[in-house]
């Protein structure tokens, strides 16, 4: 295939964007970092959403379990309100147990082709962020959902839609988090998720890696390095077996850190070493842990993650 100048300028963009995103700090203004830890620990609501827990009672498994952020799905927090749910007493016990509202999980498409669609897109995230700041957060995912069937998408186009994202978030006092998702054809690697958070232009770009994700996508991990972790608010984590294989393995085959053969400690090592002083959130999807008692598989993955950074950290 013959090199282009938009072959250059994107390997050039990806290979810089550290460099581009350094003057711009969260962690040493808002840091998470505890003082028995290099990072704060939180649970994504997915690793229990076999159990069908509604949004209160997910808050006080959490509480409960020990851990120092949640983030939950807005499709929950959703169900919560349409129920009669006040927010304000969630983020009232949240505050009250000193537990952030680290994220939450949408689905807006920001990113898709069609200009209507989009402009659609943008008014489901500036809803998804009324309800994440009505609970005191600061941050939400935002995946590539709409582009991750389509090859070759343009990751210039990627960079200018990310950018009017970010533009909504600021109007709305939330930051969206550029996802990556490994089984996309679209930001499943970290060289286009820098690209695109690099070419967006915006002041408040970051990213959200995921330890599967970035296996799924085949990305090495040591293109950690190359990521200023000071723009990793939260950091998705997990672990994976060795089968099946990286061809075929699914969301659902995620297992608890330390029970797989990611190399966490590296990877750990390397984002502390970036600047990264954010919010390690376990993610799992595992029909298994769906079937277990749900304080059960909180507990249990607190600990593991804890170990795990431990750990990283002794070695």
């Amino acid at each position: 295939m013959p090199i282009t100048r938009r072959h250059i300028l994107q390997t050039t963009a990806v290979l810089t964007a550290a460099h581009t995103l350094q003057p711009f700090t969260f962690a040493d203004e808002d840091s998470d970092v505890t003082t028995e830890s290099p990072f704060g620990f939180c649970f994504n609501t997915s690793t229990i959403r076999g159990q069908k827990l509604k949004l209160d009672e997910q808050v006080n498994l959490v509480i409960k379990a020990g851990y120092d952020g949640i983030e939950p799905w807005i499709r929950d927090i959703q169900a919560f309100v349409d129920a009669g749910g006040n927010l304000q007493d969630i983020r009232k016990k949240l505050d009250d147990a000193g537990v952030k509202m680290t994220s939450a999980i949408g689905f807006a498409r920001w990113i898709v082709d069609d200009e209507a669609e989009r402009t659609k897109g943008l008014e489901t995230a500036k809803h998804d962020m009324a309800l994440v700041k009505q609970l005191g957060g600061t941050h939400i995912a935002a995946p590539p959902i709409g582009a991750v069937d389509i090859e070759g998408f343009d990751l210039f186009a990627a960079a200018e839609r990310y950018h009017a994202l970010c533009e909504v978030g600021r109007q709305a006092g939330v930051i969206p988090q550029l996802e990556l998702w490994g089984f996309s054809k679209t930001l499943s690697r970290l060289g286009e998720l820098a690209f695109v958070a690099t070419e967006s232009g915006h002041p408040d770009a970051c990213v959200l890696p995921d330890i599967y994700h970035i296996y799924k996508g085949g990305s090495d991990f040591t293109g950690l390095a190359m990521l200023n972790g000071k723009r990793i608010h939260c950091f998705h984590v997990n672990d994976y077996p060795a089968n099946p294989p990286r061809s075929t393995i699914a969301d659902k085959d995620r297992v608890h850190v330390g029970d797989g053969i990611a190399p966490v400690s590296k990877i750990l090592q390397m984002i502390y070493d970036s600047g990264c002083r954010g919010m390690l959130s376990l993610e799992l999807f595992n029909p298994t842990y769906w079937k277990q008692d749900a304080m059960q598989v909180a507990t249990e993955g607190l600990a593991k993650v804890k170990a795990a950074v431990s750990k990283a950290f002794q070695e």
